[in-house]
């Protein structure tokens, strides 16, 4: 499919085809649900468990009688009514490490650019260069675009300088590389914004 490509004033810059096998598969839900719960599973982190009773270093000896010592009954030392007692009922260790196929993943990117392609919000780039990285003649060049409110800019193998330096004062707008490229933020975003750099990178990444 064919995609008009403009620069940053809004002006055409010619057209782009679009490879259907990245930019044209009918996006499912059940593939994107599993990227997006894969990707904010391996975001959290293994918290350390505290220890129980097994688990402390302390006698395993009987403190006394069972009964005739006037005082409560105790089997060891650690039991959690004493100093240096392993913990009662303390947290597990949790491990937040799941897997998932790398053509699952690969597909559910490929769904997410589709899905975008599908509604109307993408926009395909010339270049990125700002003059002078600065954000006021940025602002004024992205309202003629329509970026909406949250925007997610991907470019090449490497970030614009000028764009970096201009966009980041400004927050409905996001810049990553295109090997940054995820489902979770394309999806999370109202528009994406590719360079021409980008589309090309995804292209041979996912059409291997």
């Amino acid at each position: 499919m064919k995609i008009e490509v403009k620069n940053l004033d809004a002006s055409a810059a010619g057209d782009l085809e679009l490879n259907d096998a990245v930019f044209g598969i009918e996006p499912r839900a059940d593939i994107l649900h599993r990227v997006v719960t894969w990707q904010l599973e391996k975001r959290r982190g293994t918290a350390r468990g505290t220890r129980e009773r097994a688990d402390v270093a302390r006698s395993g000896k009987k403190l006394g009688n069972q009964k005739g010592g006037g005082a409560a009954r105790h089997g060891d030392r650690r039991a959690p009514v004493f100093i240096g007692g392993g913990k009662a009922h303390g947290a597990r260790v949790r491990d937040f490490n799941p897997g998932l196929n790398k053509k699952v993943r690969a597909l559910g990117l490929k769904m997410a650019l589709s899905a975008k392609v599908k509604s109307g919000s993408l926009i395909v780039l010339e270049g990125l260069d700002v003059a002078d990285g600065k954000t006021k003649a940025l602002v004024g060049q992205l309202a003629g675009l329509g970026f909406g409110n949250k925007a997610l800019v991907i470019d090449g193998d490497a970030l614009n300088v000028s764009f970096a330096n201009a966009s980041g004062n400004l927050r409905g707008v996001n810049l990553l590389p295109a090997v940054g490229a995820n489902v979770y933020d394309i999806l999370k975003h109202d528009t994406l914004v590719l360079t021409r750099a980008a589309v090309e990178k995804l292209e041979a990444r996912l059409n291997g």
